[in-house]
């Protein structure tokens, strides 16, 4: 994982609204249910993530079928859509990957 990914996770820890401190269960995660619980909240912060990807593709179908609403500001808008999906996208996928690395842990537990 990058620093990058590290910064993705970071961002959607903030937008998080379960009352989970992610840092403490990563930290204390030695069972089954533990890793099971934290991939649960990879997988719903990924939900989160692809939910804003679809918000902002949303916004720029608006921005560009009725730029001419936004007049000299519409490409900016245009372009802030285009970035935000990226980045949702980046963190939807490093938040799945997070889910994955915590199910296969759990499954290896005893």
């Amino acid at each position: 994982m990058s620093a990058n990914d590290y910064g993705l996770l970071a961002s959607c820890a903030q937008m998080d609204s379960h009352p989970m401190d992610v840092t403490q269960a990563v930290q204390s995660a030695k069972t089954r249910p533990e890793h099971s619980a934290l991939a649960e909240h990879y997988e719903d912060a990924a939900k989160e993530m692809q939910n804003k990807v679809q918000e902002h593709k949303s916004q720029l179908e608006e921005y560009e079928n009725h730029s001419y609403n936004y007049g000299k500001r519409a490409q900016d808008l245009q372009a802030h859509c285009r970035g935000l999906i990226y980045s949702y996208k980046q963190a939807a996928e490093a938040n799945r990957r997070m889910a994955e690395i915590h199910r296969q842990l759990a499954t290896e537990i005893k």
